[in-house]
């Protein structure tokens, strides 16, 4: 027998801890966290739950190990073992037919994380010419991203530095749930120093609870929120002069426009105290260094996410916590090859970016905002990852689906994400889905979205294949390491998947590297980084410098902001040459509560309500991790929360069975009362049964508790078209219904009629 300890990589969330795996002839039989390797410190997977699931999940009873074809009608559950070969053919032969017939855009693709590598199927598409990546970043970083890069020339991080910073804003984000690592760690260091922590969140979270002044702000408020902490920040003169004179452009225009947003007024839009609005912009402006963190709960606002993230822009400009010690860092260009170079994005060809289904409707985020952005971006030698911020629009690329319009969309790929679940409208996705020539689903597992796929092909997941995380690739950042041991089975990596459909799509020169380590050997040369030594380190990271506007130029001149006016845009100069605003300025979100349907629920007991979904909860995450025993024995059913007073008014008690419902759908959860403010349900997100048989007639249980079934796609935010998990209304009200959650046999239940 042959012993060996091996480094790799957990990749049960983004940060990819390090592990040691015990390796006896080929096959994993221990693992245990690394200390010597990212993020350097075992009391973080000490606090994790996930990490020891990696060893189980190796030789699951329910993991996906061979090439399967559908052979029976979609959804039946009839499969047949095929060869990589005979299944890697046929796809190719199938998609070559179709773009014949309707043109490469005919393709579309979707991907989730964080157990895959976005670029290789961002190149394979690009390479392929269809510029349909679908994806549900308008929700989830791409409007800070966005917003960040049109007002500063580039994505800023938080800077939080023990002694140094002196006042640390959470806003829209709890990292004791959707984190629970090394960051986490230092908001508890944080909380216990003298220096104030203020946490945005309509719920009294694990860092609310923490916090010194906790804000529970009204859902889809957050903008006249931020807009608000300007207006004390400038009436009451706590405004950084020099930097805002120096390195700011529309400082008078942004005076005047947050003018009217008085305490008392924000106070009652937001339904927070006007007194605790003064202390919070006072607590910001007069920090030495104030450092601001947001999170899934700006980027689900709909209508107003964009202009919240300007008005935090702003937040931070006026008050000069822009690039220096303790407050944030504008993040280097990477060393390394960049995502967007990996992406190969500039070959696909002008006609096909032509045929990008975005253009006319979410005029950022679509090649042409990205061609508007990126010369400015290239001035100071950053490109931000393209694909990510021009991917298609899941309302429109289901419209195409559906009808056809502006052309047919005939094939999707679906690697390493659940769209029954994790997209919003789960009825017209599941019609959308099912009437397909061509659908293909890359995962560990059968997930719901598998179930009805014409391909399932296994992938490798966490020890089995290499990680390089680069967080998108707009840091000189990156950290990982290599596989314990090749994938089980016949698993493959994606790369090796996306790479040999394009062998045999004529793609052969775009992909010289044979393996998905090869190809990140080759991205960490150019930092003159060789990969064995960064398995050994786990980690690759250049400290970026501040103040770098202030550097020099060729000319002998500061560099700047990479913005048009070379400044800080407070009022912007390209957003209006797209249809947007100079200023950030807050809407009213839509409703999917029509009257008739309030009339109707009104009638039948329930009550309207504002809604929030989509928010962390240890140890799942969105739709992943329900099929641990251990996790279900504590976890066991979908839950909806709501305020004690709120239950009291509303005549329910915790476990009572809810319906909650929009005009799209409805779902039913369990009832428990927290912390949290009045007039508002928190619903969870992702629920569905992996122990189910996969497949008609209930699909896994997507249509008993998943709250997809009443959120809508269509898009709300005009720019960059971020529609709503987190201001949605809705109508709640208790029914005589035991969940299957909740009943020994866990019966299935079928699709509603």
């Amino acid at each position: 027998m042959t012993t060996e300890i091996k480094p790799t990589n957990c990749h049960y969330c983004g940060y990819c801890c390090a592990l040691l795996a015990t390796v006896e002839d080929g096959r994993v039989v221990k693992i245990d966290p690394d200390p010597a390797r990212y993020p350097y410190d075992a009391r973080v997977l000490a606090g994790c739950r996930r990490w020891r699931m990696n060893l189980d999940a190796l030789d699951g009873a329910d993991r996906v190990n061979y090439p399967l074809r559908r052979a029976g009608s979609r959804g039946s559950g009839k499969w047949e073992r095929v060869s990589w070969d005979d299944a890697l053919d046929d796809i190719a032969a199938r998609l070559q037919e179709l773009a014949a017939e309707h043109g490469p855009e005919t393709l579309a693709s979707a991907i989730g994380g964080p157990h895959a590598s976005f670029w290789p199927l961002h190149r394979f598409m690009n390479l392929f010419g269809s510029p349909n990546n679908m994806g549900i970043g308008q929700i989830c970083w791409n409007p800070r991203i966005w917003m960040d890069a049109l007002t500063f020339g580039w994505t800023v991080e938080a800077d939080i530095v023990p002694g140094v910073t002196e006042c640390l804003f959470l806003w829209g984000t709890n990292p004791a749930e959707s984190d629970n690592s090394a960051f986490w760690r230092s908001v508890l260091r944080f909380a216990k120093s003298d220096a104030p922590l203020v946490v945005v969140d309509p719920r009294r979270t694990q860092a609310a609870a923490v916090a010194d002044l906790w804000l529970p702000v009204r859902p889809g408020t957050d903008c006249t929120l931020a807009l608000g902490l300007l207006q004390v920040i400038i009436a009451e003169n706590l405004v950084d002069r020099a930097f805002v004179d120096a390195w700011c452009f529309g400082y008078d225009e942004l005076a005047a426009c947050v003018r009217h947003y008085t305490p008392e007024y924000v106070a009652s839009v937001c339904d927070v105290p006007a007194d605790d609005i003064v202390r919070a912009a006072r607590l910001f402006a007069q920090a030495g260094a104030a450092a601001l963190v947001s999170g899934r709960g700006i980027d689900q606002a709909g209508a107003n996410v964009a202009p919240t993230h300007r008005a935090i822009c702003c937040l931070r400009a006026v008050t000069g916590n822009v690039d220096k010690p303790g407050s944030c860092v504008l993040a280097d260009a990477p060393d390394f090859v960049s995502e967007m170079e990996l992406e190969m994005t500039d070959a696909l060809k002008p006609e096909h970016r032509a045929r990008c289904l975005n253009t006319p409707h979410t005029p950022l985020q679509c090649f042409d905002g990205y061609d508007l952005v990126r010369p400015l971006t290239e001035r100071l030698g950053r490109t931000l990852p393209e694909r990510y911020l021009t991917s298609a629009h899941p309302h429109l690329v289901l419209r195409a689906m559906e009808v056809g319009d502006p052309y047919p969309v005939r094939a999707l790929i679906v690697n390493a994400t659940n769209p029954l679940l994790t997209y919003a409208d789960t009825h017209r996705v599941f019609e959308a889905f099912m009437g397909l020539d061509l659908l293909v689903v890359l995962d560990y597992y059968m997930t719901p979205t598998a179930s009805i796929a014409d391909y399932v092909l296994p992938i490798a997941g966490a020890i089995e294949r290499p990680v390089l995380q680069v967080h998108g690739g707009v840091a000189n950042m990156g950290y990982g390491g290599p596989a314990a041991v090749p994938p089980y089975y016949e698993r493959r990596c994606d790369y090796d998947v996306f790479r040999e459909l394009g062998l045999r799509l004529g793609q052969k020169d775009a992909w010289p590297e044979e393996t998905l380590a090869d190809a990140f050997a080759a991205q960490l040369a150019r930092a003159g980084v060789d990969w064995d030594a960064f398995c050994d380190l786990g980690t690759y990271w250049q400290q970026p410098a501040y103040a770098k506007h202030e550097l020099l130029g060729p000319d002998g001149r500061p560099q700047g902001f990479a913005t048009t006016t070379g400044k800080v845009e407070l009022a912007s100069e390209l957003l209006p040459r797209l249809g947007g605003p100079r200023l950030p300025t807050p809407t009213r979100p839509i409703t999917l509560c029509p009257q008739e349907l309030l009339d109707d629920a009104r009638a039948k007991g329930a009550a309207h309500v504002a809604m929030i979904t989509g928010s962390r909860k240890q140890p799942y995450n969105a739709s992943m991790y329900f099929n641990n025993a251990s996790f279900r024995e504590k976890s066991p059913y979908p839950v909806a929360e709501m305020s004690e007073a709120t239950a009291e008014r509303l005549r329910l008690a915790p476990g009572d069975c809810v319906e909650v419902a929009t005009d799209n759908g409805s779902a039913c959860f369990v009832l428990a009362v927290a912390r949290m403010r009045d007039d508002l349900v928190n619903v969870d997100y992702g629920w569905w049964h992996p122990e189910w048989e996969p497949g008609a007639p209930a699909f896994g249980g997507i249509w008993e508790s998943n709250v997809n079934c009443l959120t809508s796609c269509k898009p709300e935010e005009p720019m960059i078209g971020t529609w709503c998990y987190n201001a949605v209304d809705c109508v709640v009200r208790k029914v005589d219904r035991v969940l299957s959650w909740e009943r020994p046999t866990g019966e299935s239940v079928g699709k509603p009629d």
